[in-house]
């Protein structure tokens, strides 16, 4: 091999003139890998994100669907057992006569009652999940709001059948069954009416901006009023003839307040293990 073959082998070979190679600083600056530079680059998201809005009531769509549905299911309730409501107001201040007849409810009667009082739990429900929500907190454990206001509605329908149920044991043993079916009649028509009242309370707060200490004391006068009339009603079927003042106070103790008492009690302890404690 000759010199000059030597010295041609040294030599780089001749680059085309468009290929240009450039240094590694020129290559790469502080915006090379930025998206807007590259659209093949995922851009994500631009900004900061904000903080999520809070869970207002009135923007809640499935419970202002609840609350039309409850109120067209109400219509159609009070529909099909019109005359029982009829005959309650017409003689509810009436004291019964022992030797009349009492005009007997219907089949259908008696079913929309039993629905009354599975309403009245939903309303008393709602209610009380609205409460929740503004004195025991606005977070909890289950996947979805709606379980909780599920697991109130358990509660007050257990505790209105619980309450039927024991006024017909007690009376059943210590009066007759003529007093027994009236007080019966009377007691879901006073649920009904509670019902009624709790359907205007669930409206005020959230969907008509009225104060929540106004709904409570609202609520309270309508609830003492309907124990009131339970009182009245108790001593005109059962103890007008044999009048013993501490006789229908302990009877009326035991089968109304201290339940109501247990009831509140038990709604409290359940919010209060399934909220969120930051």
């Amino acid at each position: 091999m000759t010199p000059s073959d030597s010295i041609f082998l040294l030599q780089e070979p001749v680059k085309e003139a468009s290929i240009v190679e450039l240094p590694l600083y020129y290559k790469e600056g502080f915006f090379s890998k930025d998206s807007l530079l590259h659209p093949e680059l995922p851009a994500g998201r631009a900004g900061v994100a904000g903080e999520p809005v809070p869970y207002s009531v009135r923007t809640d769509d499935t419970l202002t669907t609840l609350l039309l549905a409850l109120t067209i299911l109400a219509f159609i309730a009070y529909s099909n057992i019109r005359g029982f409501f009829t005959r309650q107001v017409k003689n509810f201040f009436r004291p019964p006569l022992d030797g009349t007849t009492t005009v007997r409810d219907t089949l259908t009667e008696v079913r929309f009652q039993g629905f009354i009082v599975f309403l009245t739990s939903v309303l008393f429900a709602t209610l009380y999940y609205f409460y929740a929500l503004h004195y025991i907190g606005d977070t909890y454990i289950l996947d979805s709001q709606y379980y909780l206001i599920a697991i109130f509605c358990a509660i007050f329908l257990l505790y209105l059948v619980l309450k039927v149920w024991l006024y017909s044991f007690v009376n059943w043993v210590f009066f007759d069954g003529k007093r027994n079916g009236q007080w019966i009649r009377s007691l879901s028509f006073l649920i009904s009416l509670e019902g009624l009242l709790a359907y205007p309370a669930i409206l005020m707060g959230p969907y008509l901006n009225v104060p929540i200490q106004n709904v409570e004391i609202y609520f309270a006068i309508g609830l003492i009023l309907v124990k009131l009339m339970t009182f009245y009603k108790c001593y005109v079927i059962f103890f007008r003839q044999n009048v013993v003042g501490l006789q229908i106070i302990l009877y009326l103790c035991a089968l109304e307040i201290v339940p109501l008492l247990a009831l509140w009690k038990v709604l409290y302890i359940t919010a209060n293990s399934l909220k969120i404690n930051f």
